[in-house]
């Protein structure tokens, strides 16, 4: 089992190639972790270099796909830092990026504390916690060289490739009682494609992934606080994005957001 001492010897070293857009192949065996609960320990530790509170979570790999293609079994969680939120209409910078995608996603708000407990959270408790629902598109990204060869401990090390994101304003029309699952979600690179998708690519429906990642949390002990924000997973198949592309994600009756790419 990796000590506290260890498990933040390795977020700044994860960290420390974050800030300078650099990369490595692993991490080094007397530091790397062997289990999610691990990676999660070493994840902890990304806030040491945030001056602000933790601005919410996000949740990587909610499709089958997108599990096989990094190779992992499961969902992932991982920490939305407020230094890397980008406004909306705003441009981020692909120089030192790997990924270079872009994820349309749901994002939800919570209005109430779900501190850790033994027993599982269900969907409708989870719901009546959420303050308000927001378009998104998250821009992630990995420290490793290939990150599908890792496995799930060193990505979830990693803060589950979360890296930039951008959050639209609350919807304002009624979204409570509307199929999630089945709600069309667009990404559009402006000029130049579309790409279709719905709520059912999270894990079946937007809203079993929140309470998923609620559990997740509750699990590891920590709670979902009030003013956090969650992005639940791409909607439609990562786009590849290139400098000069401007990125669309469009909820349709629950509004747009945008990004653009230098």
């Amino acid at each position: 089992m990796l000590d506290a001492e260890k498990a933040g010897a390795a977020s700044r070293l994860l960290v420390g190639h974050w800030d300078k857009g650099t990369r490595l192949d692993a991490i080094p065996q007397d530091l790397r972790p062997k289990t999610r609960i691990e990676g999660y320990a070493i994840q902890s530790h990304v806030m040491d270099r945030s001056a602000a509170p933790l601005f919410g979570w996000k949740i990587a790999a909610t499709s089958l796909a997108g599990q096989r293609h990094i190779n992992v079994d499961g969902p992932m969680a991982g920490r939305l830092i407020a230094e890397k939120a980008v406004e909306v209409g705003g441009t981020v910078s692909l120089v030192t990026s790997k990924m270079r995608v872009a994820e349309i996603e749901f994002a939800f708000r919570f209005g109430r504390p779900l501190p850790p407990r033994p027993a599982p959270y269900e969907i409708a408790e989870v719901m009546e916690a959420v303050a308000s629902l927001h378009p998104a598109i998250e821009i992630p990204d990995s420290r490793y060289n290939d990150f599908c060869a890792v496995g799930a401990p060193q990505l979830i090390a990693d803060n589950a490739c979360a890296n930039l994101f951008v959050i639209g304003e609350a919807v304002k029309d009624e979204w409570r009682d509307v199929n999630l699952a089945e709600h069309p979600v667009v990404g559009l690179i402006s000029g130049k494609s579309q790409h279709n998708g719905s709520g059912v690519a999270v894990l079946g429906d937007p809203r079993v992934a929140l309470t998923w990642i609620v559990n997740e949390l509750s699990g590891l002990g920590t709670a979902l606080e009030p003013g956090q924000l969650v992005i639940t997973g791409t909607c439609v198949t990562p786009i590849s994005v290139e400098a000069g592309d401007e990125v669309i994600g469009d909820l349709g009756r629950f509004g747009r957001v945008s990004v653009r790419f230098v």
